[in-house]
């Protein structure tokens, strides 16, 4: 059966963990899809792992809609969830629906995610669930804001994490399914997802959460440069590079084709 965002809350309860990983094509999401993954997130680290950006600001709505739809052909299971990227969203409420309402229609994803739990995000929030539209959160280390808040760990001062506490009320009030907190103390985590009725997804965000989300990039050893919370469980990387050499070389040695 497809996982529904009622499913995931019910996991919660149940202390069933959640599995996340994040893709940005059809293959991609076909595995992740068979082996199990219960939401593949097509973030917009696709920007950077996909696209070779060095942030995830410069992608677009209509690459992430592209994006999207390739996942969702690939996917029977999982929940797909898209990223609203940076200026897709925080004009206006309207622009937000409008953002939102594309991914929904143009893609076959389940919900969006967007970023930051200040008061107008926790607005755009309440809208977009008020019509249907189901919203992940994220709150802690937000990539898109990485110009003001760098890539640090976030909520490392009282005040700080007293900040990201009362944004993940606020934003679960406001009608999220799930909020992934991203790179904060384990104990900020813990206390958060104690408090919340909602399953928490966590990276870089100790063990306390309800699931965890990692770039698969990241797991399959592909990325040329790991964050500090992140696990490789293979390296892609040395495999591919070794398989391409190997071709060449029966090439170049006549030995392919046989």
């Amino acid at each position: 059966m497809p996982v529904t965002t009622q499913q995931l809350i019910k996991w919660k309860q149940a202390g069933r963990p959640i599995v996340t990983l994040t893709a940005w094509d059809y293959c991609y999401a076909q595995i992740l899809d068979a082996a199990g993954a219960d939401i593949i997130l097509v973030g917009d680290s696709l920007a950077m792992v996909a696209l070779g950006y060095s942030t995830t600001l410069p992608v677009t709505l209509d690459a992430m809609l592209h994006h999207t739809a390739a996942v969702c052909r690939g996917v029977k299971r999982a929940l797909v969830v898209g990223d609203l990227p940076f200026l897709s969203y925080q004009e206006s409420t309207s622009q937000a629906i409008h953002s939102a309402g594309r991914v929904l229609k143009e893609t076959g994803a389940g919900a969006v995610k967007l970023e930051g739990g200040h008061g107008a995000v926790v607005e755009t929030v309440a809208r977009l669930t008020a019509i249907g539209i189901p919203v992940m959160g994220h709150v802690g280390l937000t990539p898109q804001s990485v110009h003001q808040l760098g890539y640090q760990q976030q909520g490392q001062t009282i005040q700080e994490a007293e900040r990201i506490e009362q944004e993940a009320i606020a934003l679960t009030a406001a009608g999220v399914f799930a909020l992934v907190l991203e790179h904060i103390p384990t104990a900020l985590a813990q206390k958060i997802t104690t408090q919340l009725p909602i399953p928490t997804i966590g990276i870089g965000a100790g063990n306390f959460c309800d699931g965890q989300v990692l770039v698969t990039a990241d797991l399959l050893g592909l990325s040329e440069k790991l964050p500090p919370f992140a696990k490789s469980y293979v390296n892609l990387r040395q495999i591919i590079t070794q398989a391409v050499q190997d071709f060449t070389t029966e090439i170049n040695n006549g030995q392919f084709p046989h």
